[in-house]
């Protein structure tokens, strides 16, 4: 192969690749609107010969999905605001100061990270039993949804901050600002999109949390969205075309948000977020 045809081998390849990645949400719009007969044909329909649209108000009104909706972006909102607040300072201590100290502050956030949400979600009802933080579930998901992003957030912004340059900071010191005005005047402005992204990612993660909820809310007026999904599911019957309009609508305000915030979501990634 020709380096002159290089360029167009990858861009087929990522073609191909995302193609395969995207098919899943284009099946699942196309699911949405099909009949239960046409659903199970063989072979399979591409797109349904007569669609449905009016399944959508069906399942928006039969599931209260404003709530779940509401409960989802509650939850996504807390998880996010804690831990850009705490993850900030964290990230820029552990990117400015150097000793054996920070060294294990870090490892312990890199250990925490591997840590998965089934093997943690245990422990965390137990402690939140005992502290009686069950009676206000949605805080205790926002709690633990969030100690679970943190080490994602603080790694993140931990290399964004290592990007900014330390003479600004100094220069910033040697005309009289303290080392927290140096920060927020200096710092933080120039890791602005860095934090932006990460923050991002947090509520979408955050979004579509599921096995802290599932676990500690038992309410459905206050489960969010993805528990939601799971009413669709009986011992007897399986409704797939409820099930994929309403993922459907669950699944398309992240997508219209991940459009609208492109490009500074790639602004940040390429000033140093995932560096």
């Amino acid at each position: 192969m020709t380096r002159s045809h290089t360029p167009w081998f990858l861009l087929i390849v990522a073609l191909a690749l995302a193609a395969v990645y995207l098919f899943p949400l284009y099946w699942m719009y196309v699911t949405s609107l099909k009949t239960g007969s046409e659903m199970f044909a063989n072979p399979p329909t591409f797109w349904p010969r007569d669609p449905n649209p009016g399944i959508f108000a069906e399942v928006w009104g039969r599931r209260t999905m404003p709530t779940f909706l509401t409960n989802s972006v509650l939850i996504a909102g807390g998880v996010t605001a804690i831990t850009v607040i705490l993850g900030t300072g964290c990230a820029y201590v552990l990117a400015r100061y150097r000793n054996v100290w920070i060294d294990i502050g870090l490892f312990c956030v890199l250990m925490l990270q591997v840590l998965p949400a089934s093997v943690m979600v245990t422990p965390l009802f137990v402690g939140f039993n005992q502290v009686g933080m069950l009676n206000y579930p949605r805080t205790a998901v926002v709690l633990a949804a969030a100690a679970k992003a943190m080490p994602f957030f603080v790694v993140l912004v931990r290399a964004t901050f290592m990007s900014v340059p330390r003479e600004l900071e100094e220069a910033a010191l040697v005309d009289g600002n303290s080392r927290i005005g140096a920060f927020f005047s200096i710092v933080l402005p120039l890791a602005r999109n860095g934090i932006l992204v990460c923050a991002i990612l947090t509520f979408m993660t955050a979004f579509g949390e599921y096995i802290y909820s599932k676990s500690i809310i038992q309410s459905p007026s206050l489960q969010p969205a993805s528990v939601g999904l799971s009413g669709f599911l009986g011992p007897n019957s399986t409704d797939w075309s409820s099930i994929m309009a309403y993922s459907a609508i669950y699944v398309t305000p992240i997508l219209l948000a991940f459009v609208i915030l492109q490009r500074r979501i790639v602004s940040g990634l390429t000033s140093g977020a995932l560096k």
